[in-house]
């Protein structure tokens, strides 16, 4: 049962993750935010990837990162472009909404999932699934009377509808996950996918702040590298945690998607936001739609 306890983890730092994120991007430039923040994990992965190449780690030891075909590496590259796609848009919409705002949203990523699922590989839903997906979209839709509360419209506000982009990018880079890890290993796809970022992310945000008038400065702060350490660990655990022959992608599914709840709290206690009684209601009736539609 450790990867249960793998997967907990994984969850509770990628909690952490959405805090920092937050944390760095309050009055920030958001593009930098996100350049530095992929850098840490970046070198995270080079160090690995050379350590590697020159024997000190080992084939059998867990952080080794095998050599790879070019096919793989194209794979690798596409999952970059989604889910840098995914943390564009996400970045943006956390800047300019309230953490307990945005993480429910994210929360919901499993239903695109399940209905990306029904259209690309033809699955078929239970009567308990469809029960889920109902029950998440009816408390989804009650959860945004709450931010109307905020002054934060859920049909007019651009910044909803960023979050709402970034998790349908999200979601779709798990359907592609799906495929992907059973073609590539873990290690590789965590590496190369961290320097990849880098890569694409560096000539695209040079661009950007030589064209756009007066650019907000980077102020920085010691939560941008962190951003990029502690996904990784959380990706690390999560990985770990699919490679026992024992584990349930379903309730490893659930336990990761856990990762609102620490945001709610933090975003609660550090952040001072409002309406926490309501939208804790709500967020509670979403993850007991996605409990549902993951038992079914």
């Amino acid at each position: 049962m450790v990867w249960l306890f793998l997967s907990l983890f994984s969850a509770l730092f990628l909690g952490i993750y959405d805090v920092l994120k937050k944390h760095a991007l309050r009055d920030n430039a958001v593009w930098l935010v996100l350049l530095f923040s992929t850098f840490s994990s970046g070198i995270i992965f080079i160090v690995l990837l050379g350590l590697s190449m020159i024997n000190v780690l080992e084939a059998s030891e867990i952080i080794y990162v095998p050599p790879i075909a070019l096919n793989e590496h194209l794979l690798i590259l596409l999952k970059t472009i989604l889910v840098l796609s995914s943390w564009i848009f996400s970045y943006f919409a956390l800047k300019y909404l309230p953490l307990t705002i945005f993480a429910p949203i994210r929360a919901t990523s499993p239903v695109w999932t399940i209905v990306g699922a029904l259209v690309i590989y033809q699955e078929q839903l239970s009567v308990l699934q469809w029960l889920g997906v109902s029950l998440t979209f009816i408390f989804f839709y009650l959860f945004s009377t709450t931010g109307s509360k905020e002054g934060i419209s859920f049909k007019n506000n651009k910044w909803v509808w960023f979050a709402i982009i970034g998790t349908l990018f999200g979601a779709g880079s798990g359907l592609f996950d799906k495929f992907l890890i059973k073609e590539v290993d873990r290690m590789a796809v965590q590496a190369w996918f961290s320097i990849y970022q880098v890569v694409l992310l560096s000539p695209l945000v040079f661009v950007i702040r030589r064209t756009i008038k007066n650019p907000l400065p980077l102020i920085w702060r010691w939560s941008i590298p962190l951003i990029g350490f502690f996904l990784v660990i959380a990706d690390f655990l999560y990985f770990y945690a699919l490679d026992f022959e024992d584990s349930l992608i379903s309730v490893i599914a659930l336990i990761r998607r856990g990762s609102v709840l620490f945001s709610f709290i933090f975003g609660a206690l550090l952040f001072k936001e409002k309406n926490i009684k309501s939208k804790a209601v709500f967020l509670a009736g979403i993850i007991l739609g996605i409990i549902i539609l993951l038992l079914g």
